[in-house]
This record gives C-alpha cells, structure tokens and sequence, in this order.
C-alpha cells in the first residue's frame, strides 16, 4: 500500500474540526440506536424504520423525505446543502436486517435466545442489543449522530451533504416481497436523486476499504432415483442422491478454499462457504429424495467477472465428474453480483486514509484482507467514488449473552463507535469545506 497523501488542515478547518467532534454526543447515538434497533425491519418490510428515519433526519436540521419502493418499504435521503461550489458527500448505510427471527427461519438459525437475536432492543450500560443493532443499526444511527453534530457546530459548508439509508442490503433474496435483498435498494436510491460526487459506507472493521467483493450463488444437484425405506441397499435401480452427496461435499469444500486462495488479489480474499442442503419431505421420511441439492455462495474479487467465477465453476464440476463416474451431476449460478473498486489515489479513499490515521495516530498500511459484500460495491458500478470505513468488530466484554459466530449482528458497545464518527467527521470537513477544483472535481 503506498503511502496516505498528507494534507493537514488549515488552522480554520482544524476549529470546525474539534468543534464538530465535541457536538458528537454519545448518549444522544445510543437513544438513537436503541430506538432504531427497536423497530423491526427485515429485508423487503423497513418501512417503518426508514420513516422513522426520514423523521429524525428533519428534526435535525437536513431536509430528508421517504422514498417508497412498495407499500411496505422504502428508502432514506436527506440533504444539507452547503454555499456552493463544492463536492457532494453520501453518508450511507442500509437499514434492512439480515433476519426475520420468526418461527419457519429456526431450521436457519437455531433457538437464537441470545440477545443480539432478538427483534427488539435492550440497553445494558453502554451497550445495545437487538436484531442488527451493531449490523446496520449502529451504521444508521452513528452517521445520524454525525449529520446532527455537523449541523450544530455550524460549519460553513461549500459541498452538499447526503445522507442515505436504503432497503435491501442484505445478501438474500426475499422473492415474497419483490425479491428484495442484493442491493435493490441502493440502486433504487441512486436512480431518485442520490447523485454523489463521493460516498462513504460505515461497515464492521476498523480499516479503510477502497473495494469490496461481489457474490456468487450456485446450486449443485446430485441425482439419484426415488426410494423407498423398505427395501434393501442392493436393490437393482436404487441410486441415493444423498449418500453420494457427502463426497461431493467434502469435494466442493476443497474447491472453495482453493478458489479463494487462487482469486485473492488487492485487500479482497473471496472467501465462500457451503450455505446448505436440500432434500426429501420430513413428511415422507419413508422415501429417500430422488435429488439432493446443495447451494453455496462465493465471494467476487472486483478483478474477476461473474463469468469468470461461473466457468471455474463449471471446470470444477467437469473434473469432478470425470473422477466420480457415478454421480450424476447438474449445476447452475442463480444470483451474482460484481465486485467494486475506486482507485485507492482518488480524493475520497485518501481523505479517509488521513481521518483514520488522525485519529489512530498510526500509518494505515496494508488493511485486512476482506472478503464482506455490501452495498459499497453497488455505489462504486454505479460510477460513485466510495471508501468504507469501520469500527472494530464484534464488541467484547459484552454483559449478556451474545450468540458465537455471525449471530444476529446486534450487540453494539457504543464508546467503540465515536472514534469511527471522529474519523468520519474527518473526512467531512476535509472534503465539504473545500471547492471542487480542489479534489480534482
């Protein structure tokens, strides 16, 4: 990674700095968060908390209306227009969680008794808990917090300010509600006005991102006959789809791992992982399934295409079909996404570099390799300059009981989310206060 562009702050710039920093104001973020993450919201039903949303925004001081996109969810977009003359900067985030947390998603997620599993929020100290309370609710409430300190520091603004928050960011694909998920939300917004000349995503990791992976979704059939309980294992022209289906899963585990070593490249490792399996009726165990289908989603580097990732695919599956003569095998890819880059010297991904290292007091450097999608790669092929920026992740120390691995992303220690705001606040001053030549613009 070469080095960060210094440009320090004029001694005007550094004021409005520390002004808008110290109107940062903790408490006033986690009454937002809990509020917010109060508000149940699953992908393709935000309705009700994008309302919410476009209502705090405009109690703030920006100009902020709902955009629908069916009766029962919509976007977010605000604006706080500056004197002129300047760049225009979206804060964005998506507001939709990853879960419903109703009784047919279990076999998904288990009992999840866990407070970061449940569809309301809880406040413990200094921290909040709920169903997408750190993952996208504490994305949503933090950029909030720091459009309401802008406004009260009262700097004087050239650029314009936007502040974004859309549905469907989630990586699914809800087909009962329009097939909501994958980032139909964030291109709905950037189709009604969300025009940016940057943007900054705020997501988990305490790093500078200037890309982020797309996905990939296959299915992978194995084929069998119909079967029945009764009979014995030799019998002539029985062929289970299952069996079989534990070698070409421990196959495709191999292929996964490989994948992702073989398409690492920039600060992108596409990892992947088998999602699931599908089989049979619980209703008939009696006849074991003619078909055994396993799905799995891979990562995209922003320097492989969909098709490329689509033909290792189908390379994969050849050889293995030829090593096992006996499986019969079917494939396909039913959902992909491109990756997205912004050139890592362009105003935006350096901006943030120097907030970041302003407030770590620390070279950036090489960041982690990342392998999360968000709507981030969405902005960026839609020609929008974007940096992703973070906190560190998951919180520790939490007082209740959180669920291990991914969880419902919803505990949130707040005092680990200012020095994020600050390094955003960083990048706001940096880029609204200056005319447009200035950035190149």
């Amino acid at each position: 990674m070469e080095p960060t562009t210094q440009l320090p702050f004029s001694a005007q710039q550094q004021q409005w700095y520390e002004a808008a920093c110290a109107k940062i104001d903790p408490q006033r973020l986690q009454q937002l968060l809990f509020s917010i993450t109060d508000i149940h919201s699953p992908t393709g039903a935000a309705r009700a908390a994008s309302e919410f949303m476009v209502a705090q925004l405009n109690k703030a001081g920006l100009k902020a209306r709902y955009q629908p996109m069916s009766d029962i969810t919509g976007n977010v977009l605000a604006e706080l227009r500056g004197s002129g003359g300047g760049a225009t900067v979206m804060l964005y985030a998506p507001i939709d969680t990853h879960l419903e947390r109703d009784e047919a998603e279990k076999v998904l997620t288990g009992e999840a008794e866990q407070a970061d599993m449940q569809p309301y929020a809880q406040m413990v100290d200094d921290w909040v808990y709920g169903l997408g309370a750190s993952n996208p609710k504490a994305m949503v409430a933090t950029l909030t917090e720091i459009a309401t300190a802008l406004i009260e520091a009262e700097v004087p603004l050239v650029g314009d300010l936007l502040v974004g928050m859309a549905d469907g960011g989630m990586p699914v694909d809800i087909s009962a509600r329009q097939h909501a998920g994958m980032s139909n939300g964030v291109l709905h917004l950037l189709n009604r006005g969300a025009a940016a000349d940057f943007a900054v995503v705020m997501k988990p990791w305490n790093w500078v991102y200037h890309e982020e992976p797309g996905m990939g979704w296959f299915k992978l059939r194995v084929h069998g006959t119909l079967g029945y309980a009764g009979v014995p294992h030799d019998t002539p022209g029985f062929r289970s789809s299952i069996v079989p289906a534990a070698t070409v899963i421990e196959e495709l585990n191999k292929w996964i791992l490989d994948y992702a070593e073989r398409n690492t490249s920039g600060v992108i490792k596409p990892h992947g992982w088998i999602s699931g399996i599908r089989s049979g009726n619980p209703e008939r165990p009696a006849f074991p399934s003619a078909v055994c289908e396993i799905f799995f989603d891979v990562r995209i580097n922003p320097r492989t295409s969909p098709a490329a990732v689509k033909a290792q695919f189908a390379e994969f599956v050849a050889e293995l079909s030829a090593a096992h003569p006996e499986l019969e095998l079917d494939w396909e890819m039913y959902g992909s996404a491109p990756g997205g880059t912004t050139d890592p010297q362009n105003w935006i991904i350096q901006s943030a570099k120097r907030g970041w290292e302003h407030i770590e007091q620390r070279p950036h450097g090489m960041p982690d390799l990342l392998g999360g999608q968000t709507d981030g790669t969405a902005l960026r092929r839609y020609g929008v300059p974007t940096a992703r920026i973070g906190w560190p992740w998951p919180a520790e120390g939490s007082p209740l009981p959180v669920a291990e691995g991914l969880g419902g992303m919803g505990a949130t220690y707040i005092p680990d989310l200012i020095p994020c705001a600050q390094k955003i606040m960083y990048i706001l001053i940096d880029t609204l206060t200056r005319k447009r030549a200035e950035m190149g613009l």
